[in-house]
């Protein structure tokens, strides 16, 4: 055997040897340890299992606790640790607004009904439900849905002061940004449409805006004039600032209140 084969069988040896020594080193080394998870604080939340409809009643099949981090709970979702009965106490509620499948239920959109039906258990204390007549042409054209706001126009035909033969229709605002609450029995648009056709409306009132309807049903003709959502809370412009011709007289109610008759001269 000659020289160089030798010392190229001694490399190899060697680098085989320094190997082996490597792989057995590496298999004495410590595994590597998983750094700790940190754990955020969670708590039990009531929520709605599937969705609640308008005016549904709740049953225990609609409920569920969720665990939720403690850090983005409301102190306005009902807690398992503050109330483990909440779920007993709220099934047979019914609800005043709609949930959807995961929200958390809160007290402010549920009402006990005690026996009594929707309308009068989502009625806020102090208000009556009122119905009128209505049709497409007073109810422009069926746009009106619940929960818009409207006024309420009165039109009546009386008798031309001048002894002229043509009668004068006059017209006046008898009740202003009132709540729709129900187009005929409905509480709610139906499938999302964004019209709604009906032969009666109900509206929120006080009591006293509840006779002035009452009285205006026998006087003449009623027409819902809907507002725009950005004017709900606009203050009413006064009566006297209204544009009106010579010799027209206007009486706008508000509220039930009567308003001084004025007269543009």
């Amino acid at each position: 055997m000659n020289t160089a084969r030798i010392v190229v069988l001694a490399i190899a040896g060697c680098a085989g040897l320094a190997a082996l020594y490597l792989a057995s080193g590496s298999n004495d080394r410590p595994a590597p340890t998983k750094q700790p998870v940190a754990q955020l604080p969670t708590i039990d939340i009531l929520v709605a299992k599937s969705d609640i409809g308008l005016g549904q009643s709740v049953k225990p099949e609609d409920l569920q606790w969720q665990t939720w981090p403690a850090s983005t709970a409301s102190s306005a979702f009902m807690r398992r640790d503050g109330k483990p009965d909440a779920m007993k106490d709220v099934i047979g509620s019914i609800a005043r607004a709609p949930f959807i499948a995961g929200e958390p239920i809160r007290e402010q959109k549920l009402v006990k009904a005690d026996g009594s039906g929707f309308m009068a258990a989502i009625l806020p204390s102090g208000m009556r439900a009122i119905s009128t007549e209505i049709s497409p042409e007073t109810a422009a054209g069926g746009f009106i849905l619940p929960n818009d706001r409207v006024d309420v126009i009165l039109s009546r035909r009386e008798k031309n002061p001048d002894g002229n033969s043509a009668d004068i229709v006059n017209s006046e605002i008898i009740l202003s940004n009132v709540r729709v609450l129900a187009i005929d029995q409905a509480p709610k648009e139906k499938d999302g449409t964004s019209a709604l056709i009906g032969k009666t409306v109900t509206l929120e009132l006080k009591p006293e805006q509840a006779e002035t309807l009452a009285r205006a049903r026998q006087s003449g003709t009623l027409t819902l004039a809907l507002r725009s959502i950005a004017d709900v809370n606009i203050v009413e412009a006064n009566a006297d600032n209204q544009t009106r011709r010579r010799g027209q007289s206007i009486n706008v109610i508000r509220y039930g209140i009567i308003s001084p008759q004025t007269v543009q001269k």
